[in-house]
Parts: structure tokens; sequence; C-alpha cells
């Protein structure tokens, strides 16, 4: 166990000499908070949000911030069967020793992760169980105001919304409160009398009907609000969003991430960041023009961040500006309408070997059905664009079984992909040299506050065929590499996206039995499939009903009946409209 012990201690001595931006402050009369990512370092490293929102508590001389992730196979089992517990990554401090335990979440396959870092932390799992001398659990982050609810047997409190606009009022209430509330009960009142984007569990009860939909979600007693407003940040207002830390260890390896814009307004139904970061919003060309000017001193290699990089307004000026400085950029996911050849020679220029596009669905109906506003052509003509640019690596990203989709949907798919790959070779043959294709196929999960929320997940053994048949299909075809996802994990996404507080039930199961989901549903007396089969009536209440965004119900109806029937309606227009509701809240 020693040697363990030493090897351990090692590997994070040897993350935190590589890195350049760690934050170690002298903990002193300040605010402990363990900001934990669940799951491996390398993983949260790359993740803004979590890089954000670790430099905003530090930021404030209240708190000391360290960071703490879940342990890789090397550094388990000690220290934490020896009744130390998991320690942060800056001061080797056990867990149970911070004021407050913040966990970032933005994937819901990482809510088993939840538990083992409480475990390894040597933490009780559930919120009843600990007692005033543990540390607070609370969560924020993207899915906590799509749905809290399956996580809410082991949080104490949860802040929904973007971090900016509360983080530091909600750590003057956390000081100011805990002086005079040293009971958890009296202090959790207490936070929500004072920010509304503070939702706690414990303080409403729910009622379910004889067919286990929802009869009732109230307050418990008064004073606790019925909703729960969401947070929204005014992004053009504030400075430009950059990584703090920088590590080989990163996706993006050494490089400084930038935040471009938060938030998409194309629209597609499917999407829940297009819906829950509503209004989109992007800093102007100026201002991003500046802050990179400012990394550049120092750094030569960005990556630049938003669900669209192409619709950024000025974009190519911004990528000309940092070639000509004699840096290097890369970018994730583009929209394939609005590529432009300036644009591709850029990133040519910049060294990037690979470029995605996603037109999530194979036909025409069906990018209808889900509001992607992009036609056939517009895929080939990107790939025309792609192929006389450089012979980049093509990445293109599909979705199977979404609403209404058919098998002719499906047998687009391998169409389309044929006359991507016609085009590709037409334009690159001058060169006589042709980019690779790369394809991902993933199941559709369901998610809340989108159109698609009262819409079933497909049925795992329908997609398991829908992929058979792709696989041997797109095999034919030379030169295409195909990947899936696994649809038993879609199924529990779905389940941990959709499912209500009694979910938690689920996943503590899932803990107990060391993820055998298997065991899982054959022990567990709740049917999952009621959360993850079951279309949903439009008028019933749904588990993420109390949370608001400042989106209305009834436009998301209407966006659910125009998909049934394929018609497309329009994209977002900022200020333009008020259509969904949150630009007239």
């Amino acid at each position: 166990m020693k040697n363990v012990s030493l090897k351990t201690s090692s590997l994070s001595r040897a993350r935190l000499a590589k890195e350049r931006g760690t934050i170690k402050k002298d903990w002193g009369g300040r605010i402990a908070i363990a900001l934990a990512y669940p799951n491996y370092y390398r993983i949260a490293i790359s993740n803004l949000g979590f890089q954000t929102v670790y430099a905003l508590f530090n930021k404030n001389e209240k708190v000391v911030a360290e960071r703490v992730f879940l342990p890789e196979s090397e550094e388990i089992p000690y220290p934490y069967d020896k009744g130390i517990g998991l320690l942060s990554l800056e001061s080797r401090s056990p867990l149970q020793r911070f004021d407050l335990v913040a966990f970032s979440l933005s994937f819901e396959n990482d809510y088993p992760n939840i538990l083992k870092i409480l475990k390894f932390g040597k933490i009780p799992l559930l919120s009843e169980e600990r007692n005033e001398n543990h540390p607070l659990i609370m969560a924020g982050g993207m899915t906590t105001f799509l749905n809290p609810e399956p996580l809410t047997p082991f949080f104490d409190f949860f802040l929904l919304g973007e971090a900016e606009p509360v983080l530091d009022k909600f750590i003057e209430t956390f000081f100011d409160i805990r002086k005079f509330h040293p009971s958890k009960k009296g202090f959790l009142k207490g936070l929500i009398q004072h920010l509304k984007s503070i939702y706690v569990p414990s303080l409403y009860h729910v009622e379910y009907h004889k067919d286990g939909t929802i009869k009732s979600m109230e307050p418990k007693e008064k004073g606790v609000p019925e909703k729960i407003e969401v947070a929204h940040h005014d992004l053009p207002q504030h400075p430009v969003n950059i990584s703090t830390i920088i590590t080989d260890e990163m996706e993006f390896a050494d490089r400084i991430l930038i935040e471009l814009g938060r938030g998409c307004g194309r629209s597609c139904r499917f999407c829940a960041a297009g819906y829950v970061y509503r209004p989109p919003r992007f800093h102007k060309e100026s201002k991003l023009i500046t802050a990179a000017g400012a990394i550049l001193e120092e750094h030569n290699r960005l990556a630049l961040l938003s669900p669209c990089v192409a619709d950024i307004p000025g974009i190519e000026n911004i990528t000309d500006y940092i070639i000509n400085r004699g840096a290097t950029f890369s970018v994730s996911s583009l929209r394939a309408d609005s590529l432009t050849r300036e644009l591709l020679d850029h990133l040519k220029r910049a060294g990037q070997k690979s470029l995605t596009i996603a037109p999530e669905a194979g036909s025409e109906r069906l990018r209808k059905v889900i509001n992607k506003h992009l036609t056939k052509e517009h895929i080939l003509r990107a790939a025309r664009l792609i192929a006389m640019t450089k012979d980049f690596t093509l990445k293109l990203y599909f979705l199977i079984g979404l609403p209404t989709e058919t098998n002719n949907d499906v047998a687009e798919i391998s169409e389309l992909i044929k006359s991507i790959k016609h085009n590709l070779i037409k334009e690159s043959s001058t060169r006589g040299k042709i980019g690779r294709m790369k394809l991902s196929v993933n199941c559709f999960v369901p998610k809340p506050f989108t159109p698609f929320q009262w819409f079933p997940m497909e049925n795992v053994s329908i997609l398991k065929e829908k992929q058979k048949w792709l696989r041997k299909t797109l095999s034919r075809e030379g030169g295409v590499k195909v990947s899936f996802d696994v649809p038993k994990w879609a199924y529990i996404q779905s389940l941990l996206a959709l499912g209500d507080r009694r979910v938690g039930s689920i996943l503590l199961l899932a803990h107990e039995h060391n993820e055998n989901w298997n065991e899982v549903f054959r022990f567990t007396e709740l049917n999952p499939d009621f959360f993850v089969y079951r279309p949903k009536a439009l008028d019933e209440i749904l588990p993420w009903d109390f949370i608001d965004n400042g989106l209305l119900k009834e436009y998301m109806i209407k966006e659910y009946i125009l998909a049934s029937k394929a018609i497309e309606s329009d994209v977002c227009r900022i200020g333009e409209c008020t259509r969904c509701g949150v630009c007239k809240s």
C-alpha cells in the first residue's frame, strides 16, 4: 500500500509540475471549497466551464478553491481505505476537511462517478445521513438546470444557471449566513431567502398519481419558492472567458481555450444547449481580437470554443489576426452551411488536420423534423469546399432513433455518405489524394427543455438493428470509418436525463452493484422503461417543470407539433421576437 501511496503523490506532483496557471492560496479564515469534476483529470482540465468556475471562486479573497477528480486506477486503493479519504490536487487536503464540495456537472453519464468521489472522500452518500461536521454538497453545471431530480437524494442544494452572475453573491451569502445559521437546515433556508437560483430538494414534497406520473411538487413550508430562476450571464458585457490552466494533458494539448460565444440560435429541436443557453450571445469581434492579442503575448496556440464557430460575427478576421501573428488555432464542430473558403484556408494554414460537421440525419424530411435548416446541397457544397482546400479528415456526426424516423431515413444516411464521398473524390482529383472520412453514429437521447422532451427514446433492440444494417451497408464504402455508441449507455443516459427524484434509488443501486446495470435493473423496484420508453402527455407535470429559464411551455408544444408534421420553424432572432419567451422575460 505504501508504494501505491507514493505513486499517487508522485502523480499529483507531476500534474502540478506540468500545469501553468495553478492557483494556490492560504486557507486561513477563508471558505474552503473542493471543486469536483466527476471524471478523470484529463477530461476535467479540458472543460472551460470547470476552469472558469475555478478561477471565479479563487478570484474572491474569501475563498480558497482546490480541485478534486475521479481517481485514476493507479491511485486506488490507497489512501481511500486508510481513513484519510480523497485528497485535493493543490494542497493534498482530505475532502472531509472542506466547508463545501461543489460538483461541476456537464454529462449525465458522469453521475455514477459522483457517488464514487463521495465514497472515496469518506462522506456519506445521502444528504440526510450527513451531519453538521460533514461538508455541504452542492452542484452546478448544465445538467443541473436541465433536470437535477435524479440527483436530489445526494445533494444538499443546487445552484441553477450560469455561474458568472451569481457566484460572487453566493460566496458573500455563504460567508454571512454561516455565522448566524450553524445548523444545516437553517443555513439552507437562509440561502434560498437571498438567492433566487438556489434549489434545496429537501424543502419540496412530490406526490404521484397511481399511474406513476407526478401529481404535484410543492414547497413544504412558507418562504420556499415554487419556481427556481435560472441565472443568465450577460456575456457581451463581461471579459472573455479563457482557460487559466494549460497542460499537455488537455484534449487541446497546451492550448489556451477561449470562449467566442455562448448558446446557439439555430433552434435544432434535439439540442438542449440550444434552448437553455438562450438567447445566443457573442463577444464583439474587436473584443475577441484584443483578448487573443493579449494571450498571444505569451502563448501561440489557441482553441476557439463556441457551439458554432463559423457563426461568430467576424470570425474570418479573428482567425486571420491569429494566423498573421504567427500563431495557430483549432476549432471543434462547424456548420456545413456557414463554412467559407476564407475560414477553411485559415484552418489549413493553422495546421488543423480534421474538420467536423453534423448533418445529424440522412434525409431532408428528418432534418426538417429536427429543424436543422440544412439541405443536402448545403452538405455537398461544404464537402466540395473542404476538398478544394486540403485533404482534411472529414468527421460526420449522425443521430439514429430520432422522433418519426423510418428505415428509409436511416437508409438515406448511406446514400448521403456516397454523395459526399463522390464530391470529395471529384474535387480532390487534381491533387491525387483524398482526405479520410469518419462517421460517428449516435443514439438519440431526449432531453428536458427541448421540443423532443415528450418523445420516448427508441427501443434499444431497434437501435441495434439499425446499427447492424448501417455497419453492413457502410462497410462496402472504402475509405469510410464508422463508429457507433452503445445503445445500452444511451438508455441509461435517457433514464438519468428524464427521470424524477425516484431514479436516485436506481443510481444508488448502480453504485452498490459496481455499475452492473443488468443487476441494477433486476433488483430495482422501479420500472426504468417508464421514464425512457413512455411518450409523455403534453399536459402532464414533468420533473423539471419547477425550473424557470424563461422558456414558454406553449412554445415548446408548438415546436413539438411542427416536428411531428416535419415542418421547420424560424431560427432564433435575438431581440426581434418573443416566441420562446426568453427575450421577453
